[in-house]
């Protein structure tokens, strides 16, 4: 065992492993899938997923990876020479052909965006196993396709849309949902971009850059995101990431110098790591949390953990999450099925300050933030009582709206909301925010008619329900401060 790895921890499994565990005795591989299987169960584990697990039929009862066919296909549309590119890198290879006879990088996009509808290829059977493992919940991929959440779709809702697919870009600075881990829903995250006409996702090696650069930057970096990669334990699965980029990447999902002491792993199953003899050395010697998977590819690897995973949990693999039958998209979610999720953001306000107020939930909900917004002003009594105390209790944030229709109603249910708040936060240390009263109106904060305890903390004005970027960026950073306490990380 080289030197520095022993540190990594003093248990079995992975808690004592190194980069070369998985080419080690069965009983330590035993170890290592057994361990994984009990992180997966307390989902702490999130996949990203790359291109080598998409393939198409060759037409011989082989596979072929799709990207090389994607790339064969644009250098007859392109009319460019590309018999030898055949490599990870063959779509980069043939736009630079392009380039070289004075095309535009521009015009490549919607290209590959309608060879990619015209092939309409079929779901690998190896995302479907990989969609089976229900433990997993949020997905990142570094694919541009739709695939991965039409496995998702097809193998867990009967078919049903339902999957969330969301894509970052550094023109849509999109995060991943707060709750995304703990929603009933999975989520299909495209780092590096998903399929259009426009160049907002990753072709090229230029692509990469730009990306990577957008990712780490203050105004653009998708911080929930960032976040649950830090704190989860990672598989990357069949990325084909070139050595320089492995690393770099490894090193901004885990926020730190990779040679530091920490919990959380990453295991590589990828056929073009494995074969990078200068790259395993340096991930061996100083990051010795990252594991590599040496006896297969990337698709070896998933069919064996989706084998074992179902082994283990017989009962995922006929459960159904399909809609209900006559279910439709955008429906109302009934009265009494309205539920607050753990570490929303309440907001209270006046039922004539609806319209104000849903901007605010908007912009929240856009930049990730899970919202309790009731739309239902239910009727008072012991049963509204009890609800309204469990949001409360349950929320991170406490978001008093005042405004002219506050002012002028001495008795409504938001009045109960607000006592119901100012007490929570009594048993709140002082120093952690809980209440963040919104003014939405010009009303004075002498003469608010608000409880003793909103008067004791800084009040934000966006007028009409306006947010500013300074507020979503607070609220944002907030909840992810609330959910690092939940976890003991502060």
């Amino acid at each position: 065992m080289p030197s520095g790895e022993n540190g990594a921890g003093k248990g079995p499994g992975l808690l004592r492993s190194t980069s070369h565990l998985l080419s080690l005795a069965p009983t330590a591989q035993e170890f290592f899938w057994d361990d994984l299987l009990e992180y997966i169960g307390e989902r702490r584990v999130i996949p990203i997923v790359g291109a080598e697990l998409l393939t198409v039929p060759d037409g011989a009862g082989g596979e072929t990876p799709l990207l090389r066919v994607l790339a064969a296909r644009l250098a007859d549309r392109l009319r460019v020479p590309a018999e030898d590119c055949t490599g990870d890198d063959a779509l980069h290879q043939v736009v630079c052909r392009h380039m070289q006879r004075g095309g535009r990088r521009e015009e490549i996009y919607p290209r590959i965006r309608a060879l990619l509808k015209d092939l309409a290829p079929v779901v690998p059977p190896i995302l479907r196993e990989l969609a089976r493992i229900r433990h997993f919940n949020v997905f990142v991929t570094t694919t541009f396709d739709s695939l991965l959440a039409q496995a998702l779709d097809e193998e867990r809702h009967g078919g049903a849309p339902t999957t969330v697919s969301l894509a970052y870009s550094p023109n849509n600075n999109t995060d991943l949902p707060a709750d995304a881990r703990q929603s009933g829903t999975p989520t299909v995250f495209h780092l590096l971009g998903r399929i259009s006409a426009s160049p907002d996702y990753v072709i090229t090696e230029e692509d990469t850059l730009e990306f990577f650069t957008a990712i780490q930057s203050e105004s653009k970096r998708p911080n929930v995101l960032l976040d649950e990669l830090k704190t989860s334990h990672l598989l990357l699965i069949g990325n084909t990431f070139p050595d320089w980029l492995a690393r770099f990447f490894i090193r901004i999902a885990k926020h730190g110098r990779l040679s530091l002491q920490r919990e959380e792993l990453e295991i590589i199953a990828d056929r073009s790591v494995a074969m990078d003899p200068k790259l395993v050395l340096f991930l061996r010697n100083f990051s010795y949390r990252t594991q590599i998977f040496e006896q297969g590819n990337a698709a070896e690897f998933v069919h064996e953990l989706s084998t074992r995973y179902l082994e283990r949990y017989p009962g995922e693999a006929s459960r159904s999450e399909a809609p209900a039958t006559g279910a439709k998209a955008g429906a109302t979610t009934p009265a009494a099925t309205v539920e607050t999720k753990p570490g929303s953001v309440f907001l209270s306000y006046a039922s004539q300050d609806a319209p104000a107020v849903k901007k605010i939930r908007d912009a929240l909900e856009a930049a990730g933030v899970e919202v309790w917004f009731d739309q239902r002003r239910l009727e008072s009594g012991d049963d509204f009582d009890k609800e309204i105390k469990r949001h409360i209790r349950a929320c991170s944030l406490f978001v008093p709206v005042i405004s002219t229709h506050t002012q002028a109603r001495h008795e409504g249910y938001f009045r109960l909301e607000w006592a119901l708040g100012a007490e929570r936060s009594k048993l709140i240390a002082e120093t952690i925010p809980f209440i963040l009263p919104v003014l939405i109106d010009p009303v004075s904060e002498h003469e608010a008619l608000v409880p003793d305890r909103f008067l004791q903390v800084q009040w934000t004005k966006l007028p009409g329900g306006a947010t500013t970027p300074e507020f979503t960026e607070r609220m944002v950073k907030l909840v992810r401060d609330h959910r690092k306490r939940e976890r003991g990380l502060l």
